[in-house]
C-alpha cells in the first residue's frame, strides 16, 4: 500500500491551494480531485465569469482559473488523480483512503470536498439549460454581472440566506422578487422585516417558480400562485436559488464531528477537525462565506497546519 505524507481529498480553490503549499514544502501531496461526485475543480467549473478573484481585473472564466491552479499544484510535484474517494478509515494510523484505484495511507489528511448548492427541479434551471446563464445559487458571486444590472431578479427561498441574497441584489437589479412557497418566512424577524421594508423588494407569498425561459440567457420566469393555481409569466434576467448548501461529506461517515448544519467542525481560527491529523478547508467547513478567495485561503491554512502537525509529530517520535 502506498504511503503519503499528505493526502488531499477534493479540489477547487481549497484543494488546489492546499496542494500548492504542501508541494512547495516538499511533502509530495497526493490529491484526489474527484470525478463522478462533481466536476474536478469544484463549483467554479460551472461558473462562466469570475470577476471578484484578486489578480484578474478583467475577470476570468471559472474553468480557466481552476486549470491554472491545478497546473500550479502539478508544477510543484503534486500527484493528481481524477477520481473519487469512496471512504476513509480514521480509526487507524496512518489513515486509510479508499478510491477506485485502490487504497493509500495518509499521515495527514486534508478534506476539501466542498458543498453542493441545493436546487429545485424547475424546467429551465438544469445544467444544460440556464444554469450559470442567469440561474445561479450565489448572489454575492454573480450578482454584479452585467446581465443582471437594471433588470428584474428572482430569489427563491425564505430563510436568512434568501433575505441576505435579495438585499445584496438590490444594489444591481431594478426590482428583486422573493418567491416563497409559504405565507411567512423562516428567516429571523429582523432579516425578514429588513427585506419586506426595502423599496426594491417585493415578496410573492405562497408562490413558486414553475418555469424559466430565455435564449442565450434567462429572459422570463413563470410563477404559480399556490392558492389559486394561476400561473403568470414575468420578465426576468436572473433566478437565484437561496435554499442552502449540502456539504459533500458522505464518504466520511460519522468519523468526524459535524456542526448542527452538517458542515465539518473545525477549531476556531484553524483547519483542525476533531481527529488529530485531519484538516478541513473550503466550503465543506464554511457555511458563511463560500467564496473562491476564502476557500483558497483556508486551503493555505490547512496545508500549513498539516505541515506543522507532521513536523511536531516527527520530532516527538524521533
Amino acid at each position: 500500500m502506498r504511503k503519503h505524507k499528505i493526502v488531499i481529498v477534493g479540489s477547487g480553490p481549497a484543494g488546489y491551494t492546499a496542494a500548492i503549499y504542501a508541494a512547495r514544502a516538499n511533502l509530495e501531496p497526493l490529491l484526489f480531485e474527484g470525478f463522478f461526485s462533481g466536476p474536478a475543480g469544484g463549483q467554479l467549473m460551472t461558473t462562466t465569469d469570475v470577476e471578484n478573484y484578486p489578480g484578474f481585473p478583467e475577470g476570468i472564466a471559472g474553468p480557466e482559473l481552476m486549470d491554472l491552479m491545478r497546473r500550479q499544484a502539478a508544477r510543484f510535484g503534486t500527484t493528481i488523480l481524477t477520481e473519487d474517494v469512496t471512504s476513509v478509515n480514521l480509526k487507524t494510523y496512518p489513515f486509510i483512503v479508499e478510491a477506485k484505484s485502490g487504497q493509500v495511507e495518509a499521515e495527514a489528511l486534508i478534506i476539501a470536498t466542498g458543498a453542493t448548492a441545493k436546487r429545485l427541479e424547475i424546467p429551465g434551471c438544469g445544467d444544460k439549460e440556464f444554469w450559470q446563464k442567469g440561474v445561479t445559487a450565489c448572489a454575492v458571486c454573480d450578482g454584479a454581472m452585467p446581465i443582471f444590472r437594471g433588470k428584474d431578479l428572482y430569489v427563491i427561498g425564505g430563510g436568512d440566506t434568501a433575505m441576505e441574497e435579495a438585499l445584496f441584489l438590490t444594489k444591481f437589479g431594478s426590482k428583486v422578487f422573493i418567491v416563497h412557497r409559504r405565507d411567512e418566512f423562516r428567516a429571523s424577524k429582523i432579516m425578514g422585516d429588513r427585506a419586506i421594508k426595502h423599496p426594491k423588494i417585493e415578496v410573492l407569498w405562497s408562490h413558486v417558480v414553475s418555469k424559466v425561459e430565455g435564449d442565450q440567457v434567462v429572459r422570463s420566469v413563470t410563477v404559480q400562485d399556490l392558492k389559486t393555481g394561476k400561473e403568470t409569466k414575468r420578465d426576468a434576467a436572473g433566478v437565484f436559488f437561496a435554499i442552502g448548501h449540502q456539504p459533500n461529506t458522505s464518504f466520511l461517515g460519522s468519523q468526524l464531528e459535524f456542526a448542527q448544519n452538517g458542515y465539518l467542525k473545525v477549531v476556531a481560527g484553524t483547519s483542525r477537525t476533531s481527529v488529530e491529523g485531519v484538516f478541513a478547508a473550503g466550503d465543506v467547513q464554511d457555511p458563511s462565506y463560500r467564496q473562491a478567495v476564502s476557500a483558497a485561503g483556508s486551503g493555505c491554512m490547512a496545508a500549513l497546519d498539516a505541515e506543522r502537525w507532521l513536523a511536531a509529530r516527527e520530532s516527538v517520535h524521533a
